[in-house]
């Protein structure tokens, strides 16, 4: 069984990790393009990790221009066998106040400008994203808040939206009504790839805000998000700490069999598939391409 190689992808306000003994920046070259920025590497309580502000160092990326495709990618193509996502979200419940942690297992993709998929014409393949949440990743995350004392909550439905601008009144309360409890601009397509990718994938959402729909704070600003975006900041930091050592540097695989949902998802027959595409693949696909 391989050791644990955690990567973490900081969110808003989230640009490195504190504590890393031996930490390096390094620069991933992806064939799918820049990622948001080099990977941060080093050890934390005895697990190896990579850090990847979504954002880049300075916050340069919007959640529409972020390279989704080239920062997964890196992330695989330095090791990971994980993904930890810390993100900013609006709040659509009254019970999940600003500075609540919200770890998603579902999600609603309202996004339009991205790319989804690192497969497409030439090369076709299908992976279930019925549970898109890893629950051992969210088990740990669960655990790691409850110790540091972190108000959390485990479930719920992120709608990813589009962005920059945040929501209308309307969209907000149409969101509301389908049952969704936080909003975000960024965990979509980051799920979706990193399941192409056989990464086992959890998200700690960490509310700033009631969106628009409430009717004390009806008018969401910038200010205001940023206020608690640095209070999160610090508790991010301190979850990250306290998850590392519950994964353990010995790495227990997924119990959805996350790590092999690639072995039945091509359906473009191998004489048929596209040689540029196959090779942009090494890293995302390489375990099953190399047995073909």
């Amino acid at each position: 069984m391989p050791n644990t190689v955690l990567g973490v992808i900081g969110g808003s306000g989230v640009y490195d990790v504190a504590g890393l003994e031996n930490a390096r920046w390094e620069r991933v070259e992806s064939p799918w393009g820049e990622p948001s920025d080099s990977l941060l590497t080093g050890r934390l309580k005895g697990v190896d990790m990579l850090f990847l502000p979504r954002h880049g160092r300075g916050h340069v990326h919007s959640p529409t221009s972020i390279n989704y495709r080239a920062n997964i990618d890196a992330l695989k193509r330095a090791g990971a066998t994980d993904i930890i996502s810390v993100s900013a979200c609006g709040s659509l419940r009254e019970n999940l106040p600003p500075g609540m942690f919200v770890m998603a297992d579902q999600f609603i993709d309202r996004t339009h400008a991205r790319e989804k998929s690192f497969f497409g014409r030439g090369f076709v393949a299908h992976v279930s994203l019925a549970h898109p949440v890893c629950p051992r990743l969210a088990d740990a995350l669960d655990e790691a808040c409850a110790e540091e004392g972190i108000p959390h909550a485990r479930g719920g439905i992120y709608l990813a939206m589009e962005g920059p601008q945040f929501s209308t009144l309307a969209e907000s309360n149409l969101y509301r009504s389908w049952g969704c409890d936080v909003i975000g601009m960024t965990a979509m397509p980051e799920a979706r790839l990193a399941r192409e990718a056989e990464l086992p994938y959890a998200i700690a959402a960490m509310v700033t805000d009631f969106d628009c729909w409430h009717p004390d704070h009806d008018h969401v600003t910038v200010d205001q998000v940023v206020a608690v975006l640095s209070q999160n900041a610090e508790k991010a930091r301190r979850l990250i700490a306290r998850v590392a050592p519950k994964l353990g540097p010995e790495r227990t695989p997924s119990p959805l069999g996350i790590e092999h949902v690639l072995d039945t998802a091509f359906i473009t027959a191998p004489d048929k598939r596209d040689p540029e595409l196959f090779a942009k693949l090494d890293a995302v696909a390489g375990r099953v391409l190399r047995k073909g």
